[in-house]
Protein backbone atom coordinates (compact mmCIF):
# COMPACT_ATOMS: atom_id res chain seq x y z
CA UNK A 1 0.00 0.00 0.00
CA UNK A 2 1.29 3.46 -0.88
CA UNK A 3 1.85 5.63 2.25
CA UNK A 4 -0.54 8.57 2.63
CA UNK A 5 2.30 11.07 2.46
CA UNK A 6 3.44 9.65 -0.86
CA UNK A 7 -0.11 9.59 -2.24
CA UNK A 8 -0.39 13.28 -1.34
CA UNK A 9 2.89 13.99 -3.09
CA UNK A 10 1.88 12.09 -6.22
CA UNK A 11 -1.48 13.85 -6.43
CA UNK A 12 0.03 17.28 -5.81
CA UNK A 13 2.74 16.61 -8.37
CA UNK A 14 0.15 15.53 -10.92
CA UNK A 15 -1.86 18.70 -10.45
CA UNK A 16 1.11 21.05 -10.45
CA UNK A 17 2.65 19.11 -13.31
CA UNK A 18 -0.41 19.81 -15.43
CA UNK A 19 -0.07 23.46 -14.57
CA UNK A 20 3.57 23.44 -15.62
CA UNK A 21 2.79 21.97 -19.04
CA UNK A 22 -0.27 24.11 -19.78
CA UNK A 23 -0.33 27.82 -20.67
CA UNK A 24 -1.34 29.84 -17.61
CA UNK A 25 -4.83 31.23 -17.32
CA UNK A 26 -5.33 34.72 -18.69
CA UNK A 27 -5.01 37.03 -16.51
CA UNK A 28 -5.45 36.58 -12.74
CA UNK A 29 -5.34 40.24 -11.74
CA UNK A 30 -8.29 41.86 -10.02
CA UNK A 31 -10.65 43.35 -12.56
CA UNK A 32 -12.79 46.44 -12.16
CA UNK A 33 -16.24 45.44 -10.95
CA UNK A 34 -19.13 45.63 -13.36
CA UNK A 35 -21.56 48.51 -13.08
CA UNK A 36 -23.38 48.25 -9.77
CA UNK A 37 -20.91 45.75 -8.26
CA UNK A 38 -19.33 46.62 -4.95
CA UNK A 39 -16.28 44.33 -4.79
CA UNK A 40 -13.25 43.37 -6.91
CA UNK A 41 -13.64 40.40 -9.22
CA UNK A 42 -10.76 38.38 -10.70
CA UNK A 43 -11.39 37.00 -14.17
CA UNK A 44 -9.50 34.05 -15.64
CA UNK A 45 -10.11 32.70 -19.13
CA UNK A 46 -8.98 29.92 -21.45
CA UNK A 47 -7.23 30.53 -24.74
CA UNK A 48 -9.54 31.45 -27.58
CA UNK A 49 -12.47 33.74 -28.31
CA UNK A 50 -15.29 31.65 -26.86
CA UNK A 51 -18.09 31.75 -26.10
CA UNK A 52 -17.17 29.67 -23.06
CA UNK A 53 -19.26 28.40 -20.16
CA UNK A 54 -18.27 30.04 -16.90
CA UNK A 55 -18.02 29.37 -13.17
CA UNK A 56 -18.13 31.83 -10.29
CA UNK A 57 -15.89 30.58 -7.45
CA UNK A 58 -16.64 31.82 -3.93
CA UNK A 59 -13.66 31.77 -1.56
CA UNK A 60 -13.64 30.26 1.94
CA UNK A 61 -13.22 32.07 5.27
CA UNK A 62 -9.48 32.54 4.67
CA UNK A 63 -10.22 34.93 1.82
CA UNK A 64 -7.93 35.65 -1.11
CA UNK A 65 -5.09 37.42 0.72
CA UNK A 66 -1.83 36.12 2.19
CA UNK A 67 -3.63 33.63 4.47
CA UNK A 68 -5.75 32.13 1.70
CA UNK A 69 -6.14 28.37 1.68
CA UNK A 70 -5.37 28.45 -2.05
CA UNK A 71 -8.43 26.36 -2.81
CA UNK A 72 -10.16 28.93 -5.08
CA UNK A 73 -7.11 29.24 -7.31
CA UNK A 74 -6.53 25.47 -7.47
CA UNK A 75 -10.10 24.93 -8.67
CA UNK A 76 -9.92 27.94 -10.98
CA UNK A 77 -6.79 26.66 -12.70
CA UNK A 78 -8.39 23.24 -13.19
CA UNK A 79 -11.58 24.69 -14.64
CA UNK A 80 -9.77 27.12 -16.96
CA UNK A 81 -7.81 24.18 -18.37
CA UNK A 82 -11.16 22.47 -19.01
CA UNK A 83 -12.40 25.45 -21.01
CA UNK A 84 -14.32 27.54 -18.49
CA UNK A 85 -14.09 31.25 -17.80
CA UNK A 86 -13.73 31.70 -14.03
CA UNK A 87 -14.72 34.72 -11.96
CA UNK A 88 -13.55 35.00 -8.34
CA UNK A 89 -15.22 37.79 -6.33
CA UNK A 90 -13.31 39.05 -3.28
CA UNK A 91 -15.81 39.51 -0.45
CA UNK A 92 -13.29 40.39 2.26
CA UNK A 93 -10.41 42.67 1.27
CA UNK A 94 -12.36 45.87 0.67
CA UNK A 95 -14.54 45.29 3.73
CA UNK A 96 -11.77 45.27 6.29
CA UNK A 97 -10.97 41.55 6.40
CA UNK A 98 -7.89 41.10 4.16
CA UNK A 99 -6.62 38.24 6.33
CA UNK A 100 -9.90 36.33 6.30
CA UNK A 101 -12.43 35.71 9.05
CA UNK A 102 -11.75 32.13 10.16
CA UNK A 103 -10.90 33.26 13.69
CA UNK A 104 -13.01 36.45 13.84
CA UNK A 105 -16.16 36.23 15.93
CA UNK A 106 -17.73 39.43 14.58
CA UNK A 107 -18.12 38.82 10.87
CA UNK A 108 -21.81 39.20 10.10
CA UNK A 109 -20.98 41.90 7.55
CA UNK A 110 -19.37 39.22 5.36
CA UNK A 111 -21.42 36.19 6.37
CA UNK A 112 -22.80 33.73 3.80
CA UNK A 113 -26.21 35.43 3.74
CA UNK A 114 -24.54 38.77 2.97
CA UNK A 115 -22.32 37.18 0.34
CA UNK A 116 -25.29 35.99 -1.72
CA UNK A 117 -25.32 39.51 -3.18
CA UNK A 118 -21.63 39.13 -4.06
CA UNK A 119 -22.35 35.90 -5.93
CA UNK A 120 -25.12 37.61 -7.88
CA UNK A 121 -22.88 40.58 -8.68
CA UNK A 122 -20.25 38.19 -10.00
CA UNK A 123 -22.91 36.43 -12.06
CA UNK A 124 -23.92 39.72 -13.67
CA UNK A 125 -20.28 40.62 -14.23
CA UNK A 126 -19.34 37.35 -15.92
CA UNK A 127 -22.51 37.24 -18.05
CA UNK A 128 -21.61 40.68 -19.40
CA UNK A 129 -18.33 39.38 -20.82
CA UNK A 130 -18.52 38.84 -24.62
CA UNK A 131 -16.51 35.62 -24.39
CA UNK A 132 -19.01 33.98 -21.97
CA UNK A 133 -21.96 31.78 -22.86
CA UNK A 134 -24.29 33.64 -20.52
CA UNK A 135 -26.85 30.81 -20.39
CA UNK A 136 -24.31 28.40 -18.93
CA UNK A 137 -22.79 29.87 -15.77
CA UNK A 138 -22.23 27.83 -12.62
CA UNK A 139 -21.25 28.69 -9.06
CA UNK A 140 -19.11 26.79 -6.57
CA UNK A 141 -17.35 27.32 -3.27
CA UNK A 142 -15.85 25.56 -0.29
CA UNK A 143 -16.62 26.02 3.41
CA UNK A 144 -17.72 29.66 3.90
CA UNK A 145 -18.00 29.90 0.11
CA UNK A 146 -19.85 26.59 0.05
CA UNK A 147 -22.38 27.87 2.58
CA UNK A 148 -22.76 30.96 0.40
CA UNK A 149 -23.30 28.73 -2.64
CA UNK A 150 -26.05 26.77 -0.87
CA UNK A 151 -27.78 29.98 0.17
CA UNK A 152 -27.37 31.56 -3.24
CA UNK A 153 -29.02 28.66 -5.02
CA UNK A 154 -31.73 28.72 -2.38
CA UNK A 155 -32.93 32.14 -3.50
CA UNK A 156 -35.12 32.78 -6.51
CA UNK A 157 -32.82 35.66 -7.47
CA UNK A 158 -30.18 33.11 -8.47
CA UNK A 159 -32.11 31.67 -11.41
CA UNK A 160 -29.31 32.84 -13.72
CA UNK A 161 -27.02 30.10 -12.40
CA UNK A 162 -27.32 26.83 -14.31
CA UNK A 163 -25.55 24.60 -11.76
CA UNK A 164 -23.93 24.79 -8.33
CA UNK A 165 -21.37 22.82 -6.31
CA UNK A 166 -20.78 23.29 -2.58
CA UNK A 167 -17.76 21.64 -0.95
CA UNK A 168 -18.00 20.97 2.82
CA UNK A 169 -20.54 23.80 3.30
CA UNK A 170 -22.48 24.82 6.35
CA UNK A 171 -26.08 23.77 5.71
CA UNK A 172 -27.74 25.11 8.84
CA UNK A 173 -30.82 26.45 7.08
CA UNK A 174 -34.15 26.18 8.87
CA UNK A 175 -37.41 25.65 7.06
CA UNK A 176 -38.11 24.83 3.41
CA UNK A 177 -35.31 24.84 0.86
CA UNK A 178 -35.95 25.21 -2.88
CA UNK A 179 -32.92 24.98 -5.16
CA UNK A 180 -33.10 27.22 -8.21
CA UNK A 181 -30.51 25.06 -10.03
CA UNK A 182 -29.06 21.55 -9.74
CA UNK A 183 -26.86 21.44 -6.63
CA UNK A 184 -24.09 18.98 -5.77
CA UNK A 185 -22.78 18.91 -2.20
CA UNK A 186 -19.45 17.19 -1.44
CA UNK A 187 -18.79 16.67 2.27
CA UNK A 188 -16.44 14.85 4.63
CA UNK A 189 -17.60 12.17 7.05
CA UNK A 190 -15.29 13.43 9.83
CA UNK A 191 -15.93 17.13 9.32
CA UNK A 192 -16.24 18.75 12.78
CA UNK A 193 -16.54 22.30 11.40
CA UNK A 194 -19.47 21.92 9.01
CA UNK A 195 -20.83 18.42 9.72
CA UNK A 196 -22.27 16.54 6.77
CA UNK A 197 -25.43 15.56 8.66
CA UNK A 198 -26.96 19.02 8.27
CA UNK A 199 -26.43 18.87 4.51
CA UNK A 200 -27.90 15.37 4.34
CA UNK A 201 -31.03 16.67 6.04
CA UNK A 202 -31.17 19.63 3.68
CA UNK A 203 -30.86 17.39 0.61
CA UNK A 204 -33.71 15.17 1.82
CA UNK A 205 -36.18 18.01 2.22
CA UNK A 206 -35.03 20.11 -0.76
CA UNK A 207 -37.35 20.82 -3.67
CA UNK A 208 -36.40 22.06 -7.12
CA UNK A 209 -32.78 21.31 -7.87
CA UNK A 210 -32.26 18.42 -7.80
CA UNK A 211 -29.94 18.38 -4.78
CA UNK A 212 -27.43 15.53 -4.44
CA UNK A 213 -24.92 14.97 -1.65
CA UNK A 214 -21.84 12.76 -1.54
CA UNK A 215 -20.07 12.14 1.77
CA UNK A 216 -16.46 10.95 1.69
CA UNK A 217 -15.56 8.32 4.32
CA UNK A 218 -12.65 9.32 6.55
CA UNK A 219 -12.46 12.86 5.14
CA UNK A 220 -12.23 16.04 7.19
CA UNK A 221 -13.05 19.65 6.35
CA UNK A 222 -10.96 21.01 3.43
CA UNK A 223 -10.24 17.56 2.01
CA UNK A 224 -9.37 19.08 -1.39
CA UNK A 225 -5.72 19.77 -0.60
CA UNK A 226 -2.47 18.07 0.29
CA UNK A 227 -2.35 19.68 3.73
CA UNK A 228 -1.81 17.54 6.83
CA UNK A 229 -4.72 17.04 9.18
CA UNK A 230 -4.54 19.49 12.08
CA UNK A 231 -6.75 20.99 14.75
CA UNK A 232 -6.82 24.77 15.28
CA UNK A 233 -8.46 25.87 18.50
CA UNK A 234 -8.88 29.49 17.37
CA UNK A 235 -11.26 28.85 14.49
CA UNK A 236 -14.82 30.08 14.97
CA UNK A 237 -17.02 26.98 14.99
CA UNK A 238 -20.69 27.04 15.93
CA UNK A 239 -20.64 23.24 16.03
CA UNK A 240 -17.90 23.00 18.67
CA UNK A 241 -18.27 23.22 22.45
CA UNK A 242 -17.49 26.80 23.38
CA UNK A 243 -17.80 27.93 19.77
CA UNK A 244 -14.13 27.51 18.87
CA UNK A 245 -11.88 24.86 17.32
CA UNK A 246 -12.00 22.88 14.08
CA UNK A 247 -10.05 20.23 12.23
CA UNK A 248 -8.94 20.54 8.60
CA UNK A 249 -6.79 18.46 6.31
CA UNK A 250 -6.53 16.87 2.91
CA UNK A 251 -7.64 13.42 1.89
CA UNK A 252 -6.10 12.11 -1.35
CA UNK A 253 -8.99 9.82 -2.28
CA UNK A 254 -11.66 12.44 -1.58
CA UNK A 255 -9.65 15.12 -3.37
CA UNK A 256 -9.20 13.00 -6.48
CA UNK A 257 -12.85 11.95 -6.52
CA UNK A 258 -14.05 15.53 -5.98
CA UNK A 259 -12.16 16.53 -9.12
CA UNK A 260 -13.98 13.81 -11.04
CA UNK A 261 -17.33 14.85 -9.57
CA UNK A 262 -16.85 18.55 -10.29
CA UNK A 263 -15.65 17.82 -13.82
CA UNK A 264 -18.60 15.55 -14.63
CA UNK A 265 -21.24 17.73 -12.96
CA UNK A 266 -20.26 20.93 -14.72
CA UNK A 267 -19.81 19.08 -18.02
CA UNK A 268 -23.37 17.79 -17.70
CA UNK A 269 -24.99 21.11 -16.83
CA UNK A 270 -22.78 23.78 -18.42
CA UNK A 271 -21.51 22.23 -21.65
CA UNK A 272 -23.50 22.69 -24.84
CA UNK A 273 -21.26 20.53 -27.03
Amino acid sequence: MIPSSLRFAVLAAALTGCAANTPPAQPAALAAPAAGASIPIALLKPEGAGPFPAVVILHDCSGLGPRSSGSPRRWADLLVKQGYVVAIPDSFSTRGHPGGVCTEANRADVGPVRRVDDALEALAYVRAQPLVDRAHVGVMGGSHGGATTVRTVGTARADGFAAAIALYPGCGINGPYHASAPLLILAGELDDWTPAAACERLAKRATGGPVRIKVYPGAHHAFDSGNPIRYNGARVNANAPGGRGATTGGNPEAWADSIREVTAFFAQHLRTR
